[in-house]
């Protein structure tokens, strides 16, 4: 069978250089430029998986990302790209693209089967086939096992009735199969990596809390199934051999759920020397001295917490089964480690005022992450948001398809005045913020703990430059390279950006160089490398010209704009159905450079973990049926 797994832009964009598609099928009448962050245009992690259990099942799969192609050019590849069945991922961001994406594959190929899942699409299966007549099936919550059952009748000449773990659209009506269990074995599964390239992993599913904004139960359902970590290992050295820098991001609901299983596996890494960064997302209650230690030791950099507010009361009303304390003690153990703590904050939950958003600001100065970062509420369909509200009378569902807003992002129960006070702060602080920095001593200590460990050296250099003291700084990056920083780059960026504070020019440049040839596809390297080739072309040593250079090594992940994990252009290719994924190709560990041995052009990269969050509440009634 030939699959293609689609990922559909928003709605239909215009072609660079024209006016924007007005309504109904473009873009909201109140878009934004930047609306629309790195993270929305990342292939979710689920087609992913699909297409590997397609391969491994023999069949003949296509992955493609179309999340930001124009209007002219998804039809284009519709039209071209003939496949049996498409299966496309829905999210709340991309559901009116979804639509017109189904209509196209109907209107080229009639006799194809659609099947659209995710986690729109789950908590709305029936409206979506009541709307949109193009779609044959919606998949409901985990596809794994729904799919490759699709598929295999599909294959037999078999009907879909009855399809357990989906709704079908059938001559008698829309149907509802009956409920499929989740994927008890999660190691039966294929590892899409070895197949496609990533930085991101995925090494469970589920979550066991409930916060009220959250939607991962209505997806995984309800609790917690872990990889096993030899399958996880194994899966990391997958992961790595085919990106280009060594950074991989785990995005489980809530990695360190089960605390003995992640000390495992940071020893099995250890073990197997695989030498490499990561974050994680989780929660402060998870957490431990011991597990930081090796999550740190084995290259655990940055933490994520979901933290919400620094109001109790807002905590207790959203669920989140936290204390004020736990988070604040849950940050000073991994400062002690040298872990870089980055916060989640919402504003807009149920029962926010002004009074708890002062909490909030006030418990980030106690707190004190090294970074934090604000979004304002979005209420998901299948959250218990979702569901409160459509009880309250201020929400209905119908609002998904007949509206043209990119997520229902409102206020829960906020006053106007303090919606609007939110709205205002937001406006002036949305988007990433450094909090805490720690000192030359606060990185000696982390590297007392640790031992020689190079991450931490790297961020004893930084510590140095950033007061000023170039020799240790460059002492300290040289270190760090000499025990095998993983991401070298970032330490020469160090030792040039000293040499340039130093006067010596042709250091600096050398020191560019060797980022280059090593290890080049990094934020602040492509920025310090554009910067000075901008103050080359000026004439900025002659004329006695300032040059800013950026010293810093946040973990930050630029991706190559490139198919399928990101919408980049498609090869000459796509449509041909010979033309398939090889199980663990060469390794991509070069990026391409011109005559000079500078750095990628930085169009042609991502930055993948920004969370920009750049949309501001809409007044509730904006968003409410009459």
């Amino acid at each position: 069978m030939r699959i293609a797994l689609l990922y559909p832009p928003p709605w239909k964009i215009a072609e660079r250089g024209q006016a924007p598609i007005g309504p109904p099928d473009g873009a909201p009448h109140d878009y934004r430029e930047g609306d629309l962050d790195a993270d929305f245009y990342q292939t979710p992690y689920g087609l992913f998986a699909l297409g590997a259990q397609g391969i491994r099942a023999g069949h003949r799969v296509k992955v493609l990302n179309l999340s930001g192609f124009a209007w002219s050019r998804v039809e284009a590849v519709v039209a071209e790209l003939e496949a049996d069945v498409y299966g496309l991922s829905c999210w709340t961001a991309n559901r009116r693209g979804v639509a017109l994406v189904a209509r196209e594959i109907r209107r080229r190929h009639p006799s194809a089967c659609i099947v659209v899942g995710g986690p729109h699409a789950t908590p709305l299966a029936r409206e979506m086939l009541e709307h949109h007549p193009d779609i044959d099936v919606v998949t409901l919550g985990e596809s794994d096992e729904t799919f490759a059952e699709i598929v295999r009748r599909l294959e037999a000449g078999q009907s879909l009735d009855g399809l357990a773990g989906a709704l079908v659209r059938t001559s008698r009506g829309i149907e509802a199969g009956p409920e499929r269990p989740s994927v008890r074995e999660l190691d039966s599964l294929e590892c899409p990596h070895r197949y496609y390239d990533t930085h991101i992993v995925m090494t469970s599913r589920g979550c066991p809390w409930a916060c009220t904004f959250c939607g991962a139960e209505t997806t995984w359902g309800r609790g917690f199934r872990g990889h096993s970590v030899p399958y996880v290992l194994d899966m990391l050295e997958a992961a790595l051999a085919r990106v280009r820098v060594r950074m991989l991001q785990i995005k489980d609901d809530t990695f360190t759920t089960n605390k003995k299983r992640v000390i495992e596996l940071c020893r099995g890494i250890r073990e197997r020397k695989l030498n490499f960064l990561w974050s994680c997302d989780t929660r402060v209650d998870v957490l431990s001295e011991e597990l930081l230690q090796e999550m740190r030791l084995a290259g655990c950099q940055r933490l994520s917490l979901g933290v919400e507010s620094g109001s109790q009361r807002i905590l207790d009303a959203i669920h989140k089964n936290i204390t004020v304390d736990e988070i604040v003690e849950a940050t000073e153990m991994a400062k002690r480690w040298g872990v870089h703590v980055r916060f989640y904050m919402m504003l807009g939950n149920r029962g926010e005022t002004r009074e708890s958003f002062e909490e909030t600001l006030a418990f980030l100065n106690r707190a004190a992450p090294h970074q934090y970062i604000f979004s304002c509420l979005s209420v998901f369909p299948g959250t218990k948001d979702f569901h409160a509200a459509e009880r309250a009378g201020w929400l209905q569902r119908e609002a998904y398809f007949t509206e043209d807003f990119q997520e229902l992002k409102v206020p829960f129960d906020a006053s106007e005045d303090d919606a609007r006070l939110l709205n205002e702060w937001f406006g002036r602080n949305h988007g990433l913020q450094d909090k805490y920095a720690p000192s030359v001593a606060d990185c000696r200590a982390v590297l007392d703990r640790l031992g020689d460990h190079a991450p931490a050296v790297l961020d004893l250099a930084g510590a140095h430059f950033e007061a000023g003291e170039l020799d240790a700084a460059v002492e300290q990056a040289r270190r760090a390279l000499a025990l095998g920083h993983p991401t070298p780059g970032l330490a020469y960026n160090y030792l040039a950006c000293a040499a340039y504070q130093r006067g010596d020019i042709t250091g600096m440049q050398d020191h560019f160089m060797a980022a280059a040839k090593t290890d080049p596809q990094h934020h602040v390297l492509i920025e310090n490398v554009e910067a000075a080739r901008a103050w080359f072309r000026e004439r900025g040593p002659e004329r006695g010209l300032p040059l800013v250079l950026t010293a810093r090594h946040d973990f930050q992940l630029f991706q190559r704009n490139s198919q399928p994990a990101l919408p980049g252009p498609l090869g000459d290719d796509f449509a041909d159905w010979n033309a398939t994924p090889e199980p663990l190709g060469a390794p991509a560990s070069s990026v391409a450079q011109d005559d000079a041995g500078w750095l990628p052009d930085p169009e042609s990269v991502m930055r993948l973990d920004v969370g920009n969050e750049p949309i501001e509440f809409r007044h509730k009634r904006l968003r409410v049926l009459e």
